[in-house]
Order: C-alpha cells, then sequence, then structure tokens
C-alpha cells in the first residue's frame, strides 16, 4: 500500500468513526447509551475565534429533472398529500434538517427563465423549453410565488438567481422590486393582484450563473462590467438590504476570481460563488458500481478542493484583506453518470456511504473556512446529483447525504 492510500485510508477512518459518532449521538439523544448512565459532551465555545455560517448548510434546486416537477410540485390536485402544491413530505423531511436557504432556479436553467412567465393564473401561463435540461417542455407552474411559498413552507431564506445571460437590466430589476417593494408602484401592484399583498423581503441574490459557460461564454472582464450594471439596479426597497453576489469561478480557474476581486468594487457585491464537483469529468463513473480503488479516488478529489478553495480565497484577500466579500460555494457535490435508463439530461443518480463521506469532508473544511465562507449550496436537494430525497410517484426515501445533513 502506498503513503497516499494509507493516508486516504487513515482520513476516511476518522471520518466514518466522526459519523457514527454523530448518528449515535442522535440514536441516544434523551435515553441512556448504556445501563452505566448518559454520554456527556463538552463543548467549549469560548475557544474559537470565528462564528461557522448556517448558511454553508444551504440547498440548491434547480428547473433540471424531477428536481421542481416530481420532486416539490405535484400541484394542488395531486393525489399525493401536499400544501398548495408543494409535497408534503418533502417539506417535512427538510425541516427536520433545519434548512437555511434555497438556490433557485438555477443553475443553467436561470439564464434563460424569463420570470414574468411564471407568474399570474397558471392557466394563463406560457409554455417553455428547457433547452438546457432534457428539451422538455415546462409549463411554469412553478413560479416566484410558489418558490417563495415553499421557502416560508421549509422556514428557509430565499436565494434567486437572476437572469444575466438571455435577460435585460430592466427585467431583473423588476423582479426585485416584484418580490420586495412594499408601496405603490407598478410591479407591486402587479403582485398584489396576484394575491401577495406584503413583500418578502429577500436578501439573497445572485446576479447570474456560469457566466463563463452556460450563462453566455463571457470572459471575466466582460462578466465584471455587466455585474456593475445589474447590481446597479437590483435596488434596496424600505430596511430590506440586498446581498448581492456575483457569478464566479469555476473550480481552479483563479484568474476569474481575481478579475472580479479587482474590477468590482466590494461595497457592490455581499459574496462571490464557486463551483466545484467531486468529478471525473473524462470518466465519471457508476453511482454504485465502484470499488476500493475507486472509493479512495473520489476522496482524494474531494480533499482536493482544499487546495482549490486556498487558492480562490488567498486571491481574495489580496484585494480584501478585512474578508467583507464572503466567498459563495454555491453548488458543489459528486457527479456521477446517470442511472441507467433514465433521461442523460435529467442527472438522475444514485446515492451511497461514499456520497455522504464527500459531503461530511467538504461540509468540515466549509467550516474550517468560515471566516470567509458564509454560504454553500449542495447540488441539487431532490432528485438531481447528490441529492439528500429521492421520489418516485408518491414514495419518497432519504440518502445517505441527508442524515449528514
Amino acid at each position: 500500500m502506498s503513503v497516499k492510500e494509507e493516508k486516504m485510508k487513515k482520513t476516511l477512518l476518522r471520518v466514518f468513526v466522526f459519523i457514527l459518532f454523530i448518528f449515535r449521538l442522535a440514536e441516544a439523544s434523551g435515553q441512556d447509551l448504556s445501563q452505566s448512565g448518559r454520554a456527556n459532551v463538552i463543548i467549549s465555545t469560548d475557544l474559537g475565534t470565528e462564528t461557522i455560517s448556517r448558511h454553508i448548510y444551504g440547498h440548491f434546486s434547480e428547473h433540471l429533472g424531477h428536481c421542481i416537477y416530481g420532486g416539490y410540485w405535484v400541484g394542488e390536485g395531486a393525489a399525493i398529500p401536499n400544501t398548495r402544491g408543494i409535497r408534503n413530505d418533502v417539506v417535512e423531511a427538510l425541516k427536520k434538517t433545519q434548512i437555511p436557504n434555497l438556490r433557485w432556479p438555477g443553475g443553467c436553467f436561470a439564464d434563460e427563465y424569463h420570470w414574468m412567465d411564471g407568474i399570474g393564473p397558471r392557466e394563463n401561463r406560457p409554455k417553455m423549453l428547457n433547452t438546457h435540461w432534457g428539451g422538455v417542455t415546462e409549463d411554469n407552474s412553478f413560479g416566484t410565488h410558489e418558490f417563495l411559498d415553499l421557502c416560508e413552507q421549509l422556514g428557509a431564506e430565499p436565494y434567486i438567481c437572476g437572469n444575466v445571460g438571455s435577460g435585460s437590466v430592466e427585467e431583473m430589476s423588476k423582479w426585485v422590486e416584484y418580490i420586495n417593494f412594499e408601496g405603490v408602484s407598478p410591479m407591486a401592484e402587479l403582485r398584489r393582484a396576484n394575491g401577495r399583498e406584503k413583500p418578502w423581503n429577500l436578501k439573497f441574490w445572485g446576479i447570474g450563473n456560469e457566466n463563463w459557460g452556460c450563462g453566455g461564454n463571457m470572459t471575466a472582464e466582460f462578466y465584471a462590467d455587466q455585474y456593475r450594471r445589474y447590481a446597479t439596479y437590483t435596488r434596496n426597497y424600505g430596511g430590506n438590504r440586498l446581498m448581492k453576489i456575483a457569478g464566479g469561478a469555476n473550480s481552479t480557474d483563479y484568474n476569474w476570481t481575481e478579475v472580479l476581486m479587482q474590477k468590482i468594487p466590494h461595497n457592490m457585491m455581499w459574496g462571490l460563488s464557486l463551483h466545484y464537483y467531486t468529478t471525473n469529468w473524462s470518466n465519471k463513473g457508476s453511482a454504485t458500481n465502484f470499488g476500493e480503488k475507486e472509493y479512495f479516488e473520489t476522496l482524494e478529489r474531494c480533499l482536493n478542493v482544499e487546495k482549490a478553495i486556498d487558492r480562490h480565497i488567498a486571491v481574495m484577500d489580496k484585494y480584501d484583506p478585512a474578508k467583507r466579500v464572503a466567498l459563495v460555494v454555491d453548488e458543489w457535490g459528486t457527479w456521477w453518470d446517470v442511472e441507467p435508463g433514465t433521461n442523460p439530461g435529467f442527472l438522475y443518480q444514485q446515492n451511497t456511504m461514499r456520497d455522504a463521506m464527500v459531503a461530511a469532508l467538504s461540509l468540515n473544511y466549509f467550516n474550517e473556512k468560515c471566516e470567509r465562507i458564509k454560504m454553500a449550496n449542495i447540488a441539487q436537494t431532490v432528485n438531481v446529483l447528490q441529492s439528500l430525497i429521492l421520489t418516485d410517484g408518491e414514495e419518497m426515501i432519504l440518502t445517505p447525504t441527508y442524515h449528514v445533513f
């Protein structure tokens, strides 16, 4: 056995023991662990210097496969128990994790989504083609009101990602006004006409997604200029203050981070995103059919996120030593080949303890870097990639990753 393999096995053992401890502690809550007495856990809260943000344990749900339709949304007339069309079983399961925030509508889908198609009477909403994911037609029955209703049912903060790639400054500006303005204005009146009197006072707002790729294939310099335009017109209303998040780098593209930190005034962005998936892009492999070699290779790739994060943080520290701008890892997790027989554009994969190990290692490092990382969003919550929940009609199961959360 090589030194690298030995280190990986020791790392796996430590993670396994930690997870086992958490499971046993939860299982024993309020009960005797043995006949000899109760378990005592001492937490020295005065030894830390930073506060871990609860938003590190956030989630991501895109219009992709059966994440939204069938995952959350079944419609008010469905036989599956629901509240205003949203599945009760999924909501109750996620509430038990104390889900802090939920990112929507994408992902790549965000930069082709036009929000006004998803408001008003559902029978009047235009259909759209989801060109990114499976080429399916969506009826826009799940839109702004439905998403924000979902977040209220979950007790989670909504995190909306706006359309920079195919949208306009005006479109995004009006969306913020529609959601957050309490006074008299065309968008506020439209919201009221659609059944919502009070604004939602949404805080987290993303200015585009993966604009280096599916969000427009832009250069970092061009996107930085676009960000400044869009951020200028996504306004604060009343006492609410938007926490604007710039579309950040892909994995190890440190130049993207450098340009944005240099070109965007730090008072114009609360956070800068980063996307990092634990995968071998040339050969993703099966989610369930793997051996010990693939197991440890996966954990090694997961540990490489530490090096990537450290380098991005070093760039951010260069321009922002006061750490005013948060690093937001708003897409992370495992990415395997889709399950045989499923639509390749739906990114449906099974979930094992290997995925749980990746989740535990990743979250642990996000916690370690909490002085800079203030939010993270696993991809994705239901039925897509490293999901916490899988549904099939009226049936629902919780994955190993769910239990880590």
